[in-house]
């Protein structure tokens, strides 16, 4: 068994101006692990400040790349964070408690979603966000799917208690990122569709584009987060329909 209880692993492209104040939130990490994909700019020379466990590479499948930042891992157990995550000084606590306690194979942490400064806590939901995420797991436990965007998961093992704290995850700087972040998940899952065969029929995505809306706006509350609840509502909706008609309609 490895000497090392708890990897934490960060997937980055081109992430200069992010991660140097994710890596400072990681002490409390045995092990801290990059995987560089495809960086041009200074994130490299940014994580060699932090870590000398660099794993450098090219991958088109999102699944692939965070399958091989796992593997590349010496600890025991694994916690993902993302290069927009803070991890909060609970969360640190709640995570190392885990790692040295629990009897299960994984665990969700919660997630703070912040819009600019200001924390969005409603509403979000059907694949354009979330309150919660599987991050910290065993190694082994955990096998991320073939997609370039929510990619699926396989697990092996049983799943805890969530942790307590939070993620201040920086999802987005402004409305325009929020679009921009639109087209970036319709484009890629529109190529995960065409590779499966599975494009749907436009009637259908239509119908979930109001089913998704009244989702996130009224069962997930978005409506109490005022314009932002709306704009994450009409996102969701729009997100599969989107999907669907690039991957009808481009080659791409």
């Amino acid at each position: 068994m490895s000497n090392i209880a708890l990897s934490i692993l960060i997937v980055a492209h081109n992430e200069e101006e992010r991660l140097a104040s994710c890596l400072d939130k990681l002490s409390f990490a045995d092990e801290i692990v990059v995987v560089l994909d495809k960086c041009t700019d200074n994130t490299k020379q940014i994580a060699e400040r932090y870590t000398d466990r660099l794993l450098e590479g090219s991958w088109d499948i999102e699944g692939d790349r965070r399958n091989a930042g796992i593997e590349f891992c010496r600890g025991e157990w694994v916690l993902e964070v993302d290069s927009d995550e803070h991890v909060s000084e609970e969360l640190a606590h709640s995570v190392r408690h885990a790692v040295e306690t629990s009897t299960f194979g994984w665990h969700e942490v919660p997630v703070d979603n912040f819009v600019g400064g200001r924390l969005v806590r409603y509403g979000w939901g059907c694949s354009f966000g979330t309150s919660a995420v599987p991050r910290l797991a065993r190694k082994g436990v955990k096998v991320w799917g073939k997609q370039r965007v929510h990619p699926s998961l396989i697990w092996k093992g049983e799943k805890g208690p969530r942790l307590t704290g939070a993620l201040d995850h920086y999802v987005d700087r402004n409305i325009s990122d929020m679009i921009r972040r639109l087209d970036s998940y319709s484009t890629a899952k529109a190529k995960d569709m065409r590779a499966q065969g599975e494009v749907g029929s436009t009637a259908n995505n239509i119908r979930r584009l109001f089913s998704r809306f009244l989702k996130c706006y009224v069962s997930r509350k978005g409506y109490r987060e005022g314009g932002y609840g709306l704009l994450i509502a009409l996102c969701a909706g729009l997100y599969p329909l989107l999907s669907h008609l690039k991957a009808k309609l481009e080659q791409d």
